[in-house]
């Protein structure tokens, strides 16, 4: 009807005018607080992906070498076929990653993860930005140590076929 129409376009001008209002406003740069809920708030989903990227590439990357190796009769690691396995386990990982990124982002937000309270122009500021690149790559980092907890098993398995 017109006059929702007219009622909608008289909500958009105000609404219009308070982001014109808000612009000329002065924003404060973000707190220190708030940067640091900022990088937390970026660093612990990106630690559960490193984690989880790392150790499944490493298993898949383990187990396709192995396979390949005994079917082709090569030694662990050498030359083409150790691109071709680490190309092969690095699939695998991406595959899973993007099945199961959704379920790190949950698990994230019930651990009590919420979003940092800032304003549009303080989340577009380079200290905010400078926080988030620096927790999803200080996270990333801690998760892909820790996901290289696979390889204290696998030493075993190599040595034996390698005695085979």
């Amino acid at each position: 009807h017109s006059t929702e129409r007219s009622c909608l376009l008289r909500e958009l001008h105000r609404f219009e005018s308070i982001a014109i209002a808000q612009e000329k406003l002065e924003v404060a740069p973000p707190s220190p607080g708030q940067l640091r809920h900022v990088f937390f708030h970026n660093a612990l989903p990106f630690v559960g992906f490193g984690f989880l990227d790392n150790a499944i590439m490493i298993a898949a990357g383990t187990q396709i070498e192995l396979s390949i190796g005994v079917v082709l009769g090569i030694s662990t690691m050498a030359g083409k076929e150790a691109n071709l396995t680490a190309a092969l386990g690095n699939l695998v990982s991406d595959l899973a990653g993007l099945g199961l990124a959704g379920y790190v982002e949950a698990l994230a937000s019930r651990l009590g993860l919420s979003i940092p309270d800032l304003t549009p122009k303080q989340a577009d500021m380079w200290q905010t930005r400078l926080s988030a690149h620096l927790g999803k790559a200080i996270g990333v980092t801690i998760g892909c140590i820790l996901g290289m907890f696979p390889l204290l098993f696998f030493g075993e398995e190599e040595e034996k076929l390698e005695e085979k």
